[in-house]
């Protein structure tokens, strides 16, 4: 395939991760309206959101792991076309139901994160490959901010339904391109998908962020709960022995326990709790009536205006950080981006009476999302050979999904234990909720220093943790991960 063709293989990969990153999002500041206008309850609505988070930690992992197997633009085809098709019923859908099953095959989506980072590491050109992964992950965390953005004038000069006919059309044109352009993978890992692994990776998946999503719903001592975390305990433990005896095994265990990788994943799980709880309660937050002695009565999109620095900040600081990455390390930039969240965090925790103060530090926040997204993908695809790299990074996005979950539902716990008269919750469980976060995010600074440096990154072939000694080295690049 012509050199040329890598910026419109680039232009295909970031759209398709940029319009799922945007769904993650776009919806949750128009469940009120969707409520509404499809005569549901608000716990039956906020399915909407949860069938999404399951269905996209189920087939990150898994479909990543088929795509190294039989084809990365094969599978990022039919991803694609599959997020089409749950957009256009989630736009045609008459029922909260049919809704809800729509999220369910929008969430398959979720395999084009890591399906994308393996294309680029098999098709462009190693001193591209950093740079490359560095402005790919600023465009998916800049979706979810665009996604909180633009919510409101979308609802408010349309319909909610244009929140799913928009990206039918983009996601369409995207597939075409895809199917033109994109090449195949000349890499392909060996072996077959271990469907026993994929079900009980479903399983002990879906039994634990189920409850996390619903716990202040069903009480935190109700039988469903305690049942599902058992369950997932159980769930959990059969995984890891299917996995360890499996000839083909779906996550290579092995790669998972790498230094490099099990660091960058603590990281993440720490970072992705505070980072989707500050996109799921600082919306609420300033929407809160200032009658609650906190807050500013902000509509849905004044609350996504005040989120722009956030949008803007991250992006720029993921597109900065492969720039940077070779002169400081993935290593520094992850430390970095954790501690601009802890920051961020702390500073909201001490000062939120004015909406400067809130844009200041979603600023601030944004800056820490852009570096931390950006160095945690490069320290994953750096560490692992070629052929594991869909399995490895779709993981890497499971666990900082789950982080959110866990982040999440805890603050929720916080903010919502004491309300006032009125049923709003009071201004101390937001501190109390801010600083919780501030202390994940610099657990997760914490976790990226132990990090272990590497004066080289292989972004072909096998790493030395999986190699011989006795055989030629892959080549290797300038590190993003040198200290």
């Amino acid at each position: 395939m012509p050199r040329k063709s890598t910026r419109l293989t680039f232009a295909v990969l970031a759209t398709g991760a940029g319009v799922f990153s945007m769904l993650q999002s776009l919806i949750a500041p128009a469940l009120p309206t969707v409520q509404h206008a499809l005569h549901t309850s608000q716990s039956t609505a906020t399915w909407v959101m949860t069938a999404y988070l399951l269905s996209a930690s189920v087939f990150t992992p898994i479909l990543g792991r088929v795509g190294d197997l039989i084809g990365k633009k094969r599978t990022l085809v039919a991803v694609l076309v599959t997020v089409a098709v749950g957009c256009l019923l989630a736009a045609l859908a008459p029922t909260i139901g049919v809704l809800i099953v729509a999220r369910v095959v929008q969430g398959i989506g979720g395999a084009l994160f890591p399906l994308s980072f393996g294309i680029i590491r098999d098709e462009f050109a190693p001193a591209e490959v950093s740079p490359a992964i560095s402005n790919l992950s600023a465009v998916i965390a800049a979706g979810g901010g665009v996604g909180m953005v633009a919510a409101g004038p979308i609802v408010t000069a349309l319909d909610y339904r244009w929140l799913f006919w928009l990206p039918v059309g983009v996601v369409a044109v995207t597939t075409l391109i895809a199917l033109r352009f994109v090449p195949e993978s000349p890499r392909r890992a060996e072996g077959r998908v271990n469907w026993l692994g994929a079900v009980l990776l479903s399983g002990w998946l879906v039994a634990l962020l189920l409850p996390l999503s619903q716990a202040t719903r069903w009480g935190w001592g109700s039988a469903r709960v305690i049942g599902l975390f058992a369950a997932a305990v159980v769930l959990f433990a059969l995984w890891l022995f299917a996995e360890a005896r499996s000839r083909s095994p779906l996550i290579d265990l092995r790669i998972m326990r790498l230094p490099a990788v099990w660091t960058t994943n603590t990281a993440a799980l720490l970072f992705g709790a505070g980072m989707y709880a500050i996109w799921s309660f600082l919306p609420g937050f300033v929407q809160t009536p200032s009658s609650a002695g906190y807050g500013f009565g902000a509509s849905v999109t004044a609350a996504g205006l005040l989120m722009l620095p956030m949008l803007i900040a991250m992006f720029c600081s993921g597109v900065l950080s492969g720039r940077l990455e070779p002169v400081l390390g993935a290593k520094k930039l992850l430390t970095a981006g954790a501690s601009l969240g802890a920051v961020a965090c702390g500073f909201l925790a001490a000062w939120h009476d004015q909406q400067w103060q809130v844009a200041f530090a979603a600023g601030v926040f944004g800056l820490g999302i852009g570096l931390a997204f950006a160095s945690m993908a490069n320290l994953i695809v750096g560490s692992v050979p070629a052929e594991q790299t869909g399995a490895a990074t779709g993981m890497n996005a499971n666990i900082r999904t789950i982080g959110g979950s866990i982040g999440a539902a805890v603050t929720s716990l916080l903010v919502t234990s004491r309300l006032q008269p009125s049923g709003l919750p009071y201004a101390a469980g937001y501190t109390h909720g801010f600083t919780l976060l501030a202390l994940l995010c610099l657990a997760a600074a914490l976790a990226a220093l132990l990090v272990p440096a590497q004066r080289a990154r292989r972004v072909s072939g096998t790493p030395r943790a999986f190699g011989d000694s006795s055989r030629p080295r892959p080549e290797a690049v300038p590190s993003g991960t040198r200290d």
